[in-house]
């Protein structure tokens, strides 16, 4: 296990050197606008809500890892509604829901989609460790990119007077204290002997799954880029022009 676990770690360098979080310590570019990929970002955070309690989680389980990876689910509860909450603070006023179903069913949404999808088909009713590892690979993703978020999130506070918890340090503090960041469930994990071809595919799973969110990140950085929020956020009207900027065509 430990083998695979170097390989996270491996990945995860190369993931925090992407352009996407060059994007987001910016000093030149406004926090509201760094954080203007949100509602391209909404069917993620919500569709890997589902995947765990609908797909993850099993229980009652007497597999140790099986049972590690509920308590993680469990942990994970509210990490969705921080998120809706944040993007209801920043862009609600712009979308009603008809829009909103446009948007989520739009071009610019059709990565964030397969991510979820890609992520159902590969971790639907497989041998609990494959669930642990995938599990594991995007809580290292998360915590690269809350570690960069919380301070944008911060700087938006000073400017709105509102928290934004899903971005922040707040969330970025209760990633790295789950129980499968413990050093207890962490030594107990990287001691385990994994058979060689368990190993192989334990491997595929990890690096599958960070191509997956590199080409996320890349469409929300695109995303961000494009949209100019802030022009949009000054002006007066009635979110019609805000709502066909971000749809364009299904």
């Amino acid at each position: 296990m430990k083998k695979v676990f170097r390989l996270i770690e491996k990945e995860s360098v190369k993931f925090a050197q992407l352009p996407f979080f060059e994007f987001l310590v910016n000093k030149s570019i406004d926090s509201i606008q760094k954080l203007s990929f949100a509602p391209c970002f909404a069917l993620l955070i919500v569709g890997y809500a589902y995947l765990n309690k609908f797909v993850c989680l099993q229980a009652p389980t007497v597999n140790p890892i099986q049972y590690i990876v509920n308590k993680q689910i469990r942990e994970e509860g509210n990490h969705s509604i921080w998120f809706l909450k944040d993007l209801q603070d920043l862009f609600n006023q712009f979308l009603n829901l008809t829009n909103s179903l446009k948007f989520n069913l739009s071009a610019q949404t059709v990565i964030c989609r397969k991510t979820i999808y890609k992520l159902y088909r590969r971790t639907f009713q497989i041998n609990p460790i494959y669930k642990l590892l995938a599990i594991d690979s995007i809580e290292t993703i998360s915590n690269i990119f809350l570690s960069i978020t919380a301070p944008v999130a911060q700087q938006l506070k000073v400017i709105t007077n509102r928290e934004y918890p899903s971005f922040a340090n707040l969330h970025l503090l209760a990633e790295n204290n789950h129980n499968i960041d413990s050093s207890e469930t962490k030594n107990f994990i990287a001691t385990m002997h994994l058979a060689e071809d368990i190993r192989k595919q334990s491997c595929k799973l990890v690096n599958k799954t960070f191509e997956l969110f590199i080409a996320l990140v890349d469409i929300l950085i695109n995303f961000a880029e494009e949209y100019k929020i802030k022009q949009l956020l000054t002006r007066s009207f009635d979110g019609s022009n805000f709502a066909r900027l971000l749809c364009g065509n299904l």
